[in-house]
């Protein structure tokens, strides 16, 4: 208790001093003298609020305003939150990923606290994440892995471990993993696997998750989705789902273009969560980077399937006009609200 209380009260003094800085535009001098304190001890102070998530810094570029898009997303897919992450126009995909995964660390700083249990489906991207975090010390934080990731070749995939584990150190919590495979061979296998005590509790543990974090995997993206490059896939089971309209997935469980996600075979043999669990999770936050991913993304967006999202600033406009050509008609996009003009913007 004692530790939580000086961890309030340091917090309490970042974020003093933070609205000294920010909002009334005192130099650390000034402030130093208001407060009684050492300009050191300021400056300290203001990079603490900014590692543990307490500020959030946006540059609002004139040419590009993600700000526009954000809304546009938001309004349209009725989101509680949407963060567009601003990269530099001559840089590639590799680049936006990583701009997103440090933009994304800062920010789970600011929604991971003590007492939360915190459901991640692994990635590409939840591993550029967890590459990325700044430390925060929390209490009794719970990591549950939301599905398996073993394969024909090992159950154990430490590439996969390891995400949960720097989630884990870097709050100060416990990794709870799911040592199953991502794809069961049969049906009746997950089934019996699922009536397990110790497999129950995972399960248990990941739905009454208070915060889920997750991107959209996608087959063709130019940076692949882990579960389509790392040999979870036959091709009997690429040749179904290509066959079921299948454009996406979120934590290895499958979705079509429209958002839904019923009577898809291979759903049946995936040890990730009914997706339903994101519809009824109260913060379901999706990170996604790569245009190749806009198709699913509109997809999840359409089905309901996060209540807040990150992206690059090339994919959100990708989202709002997918390459399948969504009409303004099905969109409910405002009369005068053109492809062209927000581009402009």
């Amino acid at each position: 208790m004692c530790r939580m209380a000086r961890s309030d009260e340091l917090n309490s003094l970042a974020v003093k001093v933070a609205r000294l800085y920010y909002y009334q535009c005192l130099t650390t001098e000034h402030i130093a003298r208001e407060l009684g304190l050492s300009r050191p001890k300021v400056s300290r102070l203001l990079s603490h609020a900014r590692q543990a998530g307490l500020i959030e810094i946006r540059v609002h570029d004139p040419e590009s305003q993600p700000q526009e898009l954000e809304r546009a997303i938001q309004d349209r897919f009725h989101l509680s939150g949407v963060k567009v992450v601003t990269v530099p126009s001559n840089s590639n995909e590799d680049e936006w990923l990583k701009s997103v995964a440090t933009f994304s660390a800062k920010h789970l700083n600011s929604l991971i606290q003590s007492e939360m249990v915190v459901g991640l489906a692994w990635g590409t991207t939840l591993d550029a994440i967890s590459r990325h975090l700044t430390p925060k010390r929390c209490l009794h934080v719970d990591i549950v892995q939301l599905n398996g990731s073993g394969n024909v070749y090992s159950i154990n995939n430490f590439y996969i471990s390891d995400i949960y584990t720097r989630f884990a150190l870097n709050y100060g919590g416990r990794a709870h993993l799911f040592p199953v495979p991502a794809f069961f061979d049969h049906r009746e296998s997950k089934q019996a696997m699922w009536r397990e005590r110790s497999v129950q509790r995972v399960i248990e543990l990941g739905a009454k998750a208070d915060l889920l974090v997750y991107s959209v995997g996608a087959a063709n993206s130019r940076i692949p989705s882990y579960v389509h490059a790392g040999g979870f896939l036959e091709d009997r089971d690429v040749q179904d789902l290509n066959r079921e309209g299948v454009v996406g997935d979120i934590a290895t469980v499958f979705f079509r273009y429209d958002g839904t996600y019923d009577y898809i075979s291979l759903n049946s043999r995936a040890s990730g969560p009914d997706l339903s669990l994101f519809k009824r999770c109260k913060h379901a936050l999706c990170i996604a980077s790569g245009v190749d991913k806009a198709v699913g993304l509109h997809a999840a967006l359409r089905g309901g399937l996060m209540s807040e999202l990150i992206v690059d600033e090339p994919t959100a406009r990708a989202i709002l006009w997918p390459e399948e050509g969504i009409s303004k008609e099905e969109e409910n996009i405002p009369p005068g609200d053109t492809k062209g003009e927000l581009e402009d913007d």
